[in-house]
């Protein structure tokens, strides 16, 4: 198994940046791609960024493009969430998630999660 532990959420005003980090522990081997999911408040769980081991291949959601960046460590296990110029439709809990395969659909792993709140 693997488990995913998120941190560095906050309450921050709209045009602040925000940094949020993954820690990976278990069996963190069989991790090929680590990425980053939010759920609005009232709305359905979607997909903010992504990362794969190796190359480091990237993708993001139209909406953070240019705003987010993900990044990866993989000496220590932990993938991590940039958040620049954030506004208060970014507001909402960030979860964590690895998987074995390059960008899944699913992905077999989550973190608990951590609340961003953005204020206008």
């Amino acid at each position: 198994q693997v488990q995913l532990v998120e941190s560095g959420g906050g309450l921050v005003q709209a045009g602040d940046s925000l940094r949020l980090s993954c820690a990976a522990s278990g069996r963190t081997f069989v991790i090929y791609t680590m990425g980053w999911f939010r759920q609005p408040p009232g709305k359905e769980r979607e997909f903010v960024a992504a990362i794969t081991r190796g190359f480091g291949s990237t993708r993001y959601a139209d909406s953070v493009k240019g705003r987010f960046t993900i990044s990866r460590d993989n000496a220590n296990n932990t993938v991590s969430l940039q958040m620049n110029n954030l506004k208060p439709e970014d507001t909402a809990v960030y979860y964590c998630a690895a998987d074995r395969a390059g960008f899944p659909r699913d992905y077999d792993f989550w973190g608990q999660g951590t609340q961003v709140t953005v204020s206008s």
